[in-house]
């Protein structure tokens, strides 16, 4: 007897632009009390550790590059909330909130800032370059892009060992014009890694804004010729990106390969310490700030819920500033590594 031909597996519709069928940007999730004072208090925390280390930068005890996270914030914080243990991050140089969002040490990260053995690279590694194996932090990196393909490298040993893990792989509007960026869609696409690339568009990459710079400016489509869909996610709202973070992760965890989340934010500080920042107004600054702040977003849900009044969100700010404090005197005063430090970590 003639033996039945097999019906191929049913494939996903896909669009042109490469985004699956039916796969959009999930409505912002409904908070509850307990989850907008917990967003609240961790993006508080990396604002103001990153208020701190500007000031710490002006008074010559960080020294080298230093980019801060001002303005950011949501997108890590909504991100860490649709995380389970030993899902991974690896991002580039703009780390410090990243680092915060997956409790590092506020004491361990300042402390390396100003390259002190209590530092959490000991010293060595400065602000670009910090690791937390505990914490499955992976840096940190001050190569441009090159942090994609190591992102995708961890992903590839998370299917390898079938832990059901996923890597949030982040990067920039500028860095998503870099070669290996793609090599690394391929790949990843290729053999269905579990890893979620994070693009933080923050709209002026070093300072050349996206429309001078990219023929593609709707980054959600970079994955297209890949196969790889993407959506675009309001980045100064951390309930839209906590929503984005939940379909992503669970896209990931089923086994349908990576997916590129588009996070439109925006930096209120210059690329780094030493950018002025001339390329844009004041005004679209202030105007960002006053319409769009992530902070002041959950800030205003909490009182207007009556989850919070104002003397309480002034005491979590004081214990923010305390613990921020702490970390820079901390900071300050740890002594410098020893000169033998030089040889640690050193393979020969």
């Amino acid at each position: 007897m003639a033996t039945a031909a097999r019906k191929a597996p049913a494939k996903s519709k896909s669009r042109p632009d490469g985004k699956s069928a039916g796969l959009s940007a999930p409505k912002p999730v409904d908070f509850t009390k307990d989850e907008e004072l917990d967003a609240y208090r961790r993006m508080l925390l990396i604002r103001r550790f990153e208020e701190k280390a500007g000031q710490l930068y002006g008074m010559g005890f960080i020294g080298g590059f230093c980019h801060l996270y001002i303005g950011q914030e949501a997108v890590v914080t909504g991100m860490k909330m649709a995380l389970v243990d030993g899902d991974q991050m690896i991002t580039a140089y703009r780390d410090h909130g990243h680092m915060l969002a997956m409790e590092l040490s506020p004491r361990g990260v300042m402390a390396e800032l100003t390259g002190r053995r209590g530092g959490l690279s000991r010293g060595k590694g400065g602000s670009m370059h910090m690791f937390s194996k505990e914490k499955h932090f992976y840096g940190g990196h001050g190569i441009v892009g090159a942090q994609v393909s190591l992102g995708t490298g961890l992903a590839f040993a998370n299917r390898y060992r079938d832990n059901n893990n996923v890597t949030l792989t982040y990067f920039g509007d500028g860095a998503a014009n870099q070669g290996q960026v793609y090599e690394s869609f391929n790949m990843a696409s290729l053999w269905k890694l579990p890893v979620i690339y994070i693009i933080e568009n923050n709209r002026y990459a070093m300072g050349t804004s996206v429309s001078r710079s990219s023929a593609e400016t709707d980054f959600s489509h970079r994955g297209a010729s890949f196969k790889i869909p993407g959506i675009q996610v309001d980045g100064m709202d951390v309930r839209a990106v906590k929503a984005a973070g939940d379909l992503a992760t669970e896209w990931c965890r089923a086994g349908k390969g990576p997916l590129i989340l588009e996070m439109q934010t925006y930096r209120y500080r210059g690329h780094s310490m030493s950018d002025p920042a001339k390329y844009r107004s004041k005004e679209e600054v202030q105007k960002m700030r006053s319409e769009r702040d992530p902070i002041e977003q959950v800030k205003a849900r909490l009182l207007e819920k009556k989850w919070a009044d104002e003397d309480e969100l002034k005491t979590i700010d004081k214990e923010v500033r305390d613990i921020v404090a702490d970390a820079a005197e901390f900071a300050q005063n740890d002594a410098e590594p020893d000169p033998s430090e030089l040889w640690t970590d050193i393979v020969l």
